[in-house]
């Protein structure tokens, strides 16, 4: 080595060389001329990391409604919207506090559910008729009626609910999942998004990785044969062939990359081809349903035109987590079907039908092969709709975007199955008792899985930031 630098720099001697070294240059030199193994050395950070607190889940598979579901229509019955009907928003509710043009302005006055609400399981809760598959798992569902967020309109309210802002440029859940605990198999992504017929309202915003490396972003799956793109190498080419081009590749990124290791998206890539080799083996095993008993696929749906879809996905989700994968997400709706500002009979309908028995199949599926007690399934929207009505009070009306108080639930992953936590008031349109922010479910869903929120920081512009922001506090009431 030392000969190469007496070379470089037309040094005669060691005095000399040494001299020249002093003026800072040799450390220029050494960068430039160093092993590139090296330099390629270095923590992987997608390596397993140890959690902060005992984890309850293992993984997490979210089944999103986009659009907006309405809570008072399917999780939170509202008797006193009957007595109110057609007037409007009594002045004690403050419906001029809303604040938004178009929202709470209440011109159209009040509108009932037309579902009937029924108590199911031993614990009673209260489920519609809309989700009639759904309500069979009514002891293991943890009903959070009081959610509220700080979104009115779809892109913003779905960003927030992955990123904890209405803005672009934060993390999402799965991204900080993936930075937190690393990954638990090395061939297939950490952390996977499915959409079904169209795209997600924001796009990448909302699976992406922020400010954090681009390594933790999530991989989207497509419908069809071929959910990953570009995997299937070219026919002929051997595995020593693939293998050669990836080393080769490696090489030269790790020569470009010497001097830019700020590059997060460069490092992304050149990780994305590996992982792409190792998937070669293991990701058409784990989405090919083929070889699913015909009763598995009738319990999610599959044989039917109506579930088809998300049946399958929803089946490609319990295969994923069983192979290791943490955090999927499976998207309902995903273009915003679950928009009802009209028509909200028929928009409901359609979509509880094509969503109900999937997300009851995945339960019932985890629950028999024993893992719903470490995978936590979450469902819910960017937010719920108003209990005062849109267009004329018909059979056509429709609801408004609700952020101020709408239901999820939580069911496996440690969770207290059977109860209902918070309320909204008497009419649905605000969280009254026990209000939780879309801050205080990311917290929540991190502790289950063994992150502590405040723990889980990461240096960006000086600033410690971390997925909750400046909130969020736990829903103790989920595991309690």
């Amino acid at each position: 080595m030392l000969d190469k630098l007496k070379h470089h720099w037309n040094v005669s001697s060691r005095r000399e060389f040494f001299s020249q070294a002093g003026s800072g240059l040799a450390a220029i030199a050494l960068a430039n001329l160093i092993d590139e193994d090296l330099f390629a050395a270095a923590v992987d950070p997608l390596d397993p990391k140890p959690p902060h607190v005992a984890p309850r889940a293992k993984s997490v598979i979210w089944c999103f409604m986009e659009g907006g579901p309405s809570h008072v229509d399917l999780f939170d019955p509202k008797p006193d919207l009957q007595k109110y009907i057609g007037q409007q928003v009594p002045p004690s509710f403050h419906p001029e506090t809303l604040g938004v043009t178009g929202f709470g302005t209440n011109k159209n006055g009040l509108m009932p559910s037309r579902r009937v609400f029924t108590q199911h399981g031993q614990s009673g809760l209260w489920i519609s008729d809309w989700l009639p598959h759904i309500a069979e798992h009514a002891d293991d569902l943890a009903v959070i009626r009081s959610c509220q967020s700080d979104a009115v309109n779809h892109v913003g309210g779905v960003c927030q609910m992955n990123t904890g802002d209405i803005l672009a440029g934060r993390p999402s859940m799965g991204a900080w999942v993936t930075y937190g605990l690393g990954s638990a198999r090395r061939n297939l992504p950490t952390f996977i998004v499915m959409q079904d017929d169209k795209e997600i309202i924001g796009g990448v915003q909302n699976y992406g990785s922020g400010f954090l490396p681009s390594t933790f972003q999530g991989t989207m799956f497509r419908q069809g044969e071929t959910p990953i793109l570009n995997l299937k190498p070219p026919a002929g080419t051997t595995d020593a062939q693939e293998r050669g081009k990836l080393e080769f590749l490696e090489r030269l990124n790790a020569r470009y990359g010497r001097d830019k290791q700020d590059d997060t998206e460069l490092d992304a890539r050149a990780r994305s081809y590996e992982l792409a080799y190792q998937m070669q083996s293991a990701a058409p095993e784990a989405v090919d349903l083929s070889g699913e008993s015909e009763a598995t696929r009738k319990l999610y749906g599959m044989d039917e035109p109506e579930t088809q879809v998300y049946g399958a996905n929803c089946l490609m989700a319990r295969r994923l987590v069983e192979r290791g994968v943490r955090f999927v997400e499976v998207y309902s709706g995903s273009g915003s079907r679950w928009d009802a500002h009209s028509d909200l009979e028929k928009n409901h309908t359609q979509n509880c039908r094509s969503a109900d028995k999937p997300v009851a199949g995945l339960l019932a599926d985890l629950k028999a092969r024993g893992m719903l007690k470490d995978t936590l399934v979450v469902w819910g929207g960017e937010f719920g709709r108003t209990p005062f009505f849109q267009g004329a009070l018909d059979e056509k009306a429709g609801r408004d975007h609700n952020p101020w108080g709408f239901t999820m639930f939580m069911a496996g992953g440690g969770v207290k199955g059977g109860q209902t936590i918070g309320t909204t008031d008497e009419l649905g349109l605000r969280a009254v008792e026990e209000p939780h922010h879309i801050y205080d479910i990311h917290a929540s869903i991190l502790y289950l899985l063994g992150l502590d929120h405040l723990k889980t920081t990461y240096l960006h512009n000086g600033r410690a930031e971390r997925p909750t922001r400046t909130g969020g506090k736990l829903i103790t009431k989920l595991w309690a």
